[in-house]
């Protein structure tokens, strides 16, 4: 299976999936951080990848939404987006009601 097959194998069976630098426990970047804690903050389960782990994943990653940077969060097999969105819809609580959708949580914020 290469990177692409195994990247979309990931984002639909896993209803939340952040692509990071790091771990959740251990960010290795300022970017990763902010967008784990908000993710966190929602109080949802939600897997994750490291990309410095898989550099096949780290390389095919921007084609595969066409989106340049880490981390990229991905809702339902689509890409939310970036720190930015994530953090942006974080503040203004979208996040919580989305993640909380995504896992089946109908009491979402």
């Amino acid at each position: 299976m290469d990177a692409l097959e195994r990247i979309k194998k990931q984002v639909t069976e896993n209803p939340i999936i952040l692509y990071m630098k790091g771990t959740p426990d251990f960010p290795q970047c300022g970017f990763s951080a902010r967008a784990v804690q908000a993710i966190k903050d929602c109080e949802v389960p939600f897997a994750f990848v490291n990309i410095y782990e898989d550099e096949e994943v780290y390389r095919a990653l921007p084609k595969f939404a066409n989106w340049p940077t880490f981390p990229q969060l991905y809702v339902k097999g689509e890409l939310l987006g970036g720190c930015d969105i994530t953090l942006d819809l974080h503040q203004s609580g979208e996040l919580k009601t989305i993640l909380k959708e995504a896992v089946g949580d109908k009491k979402a914020a």
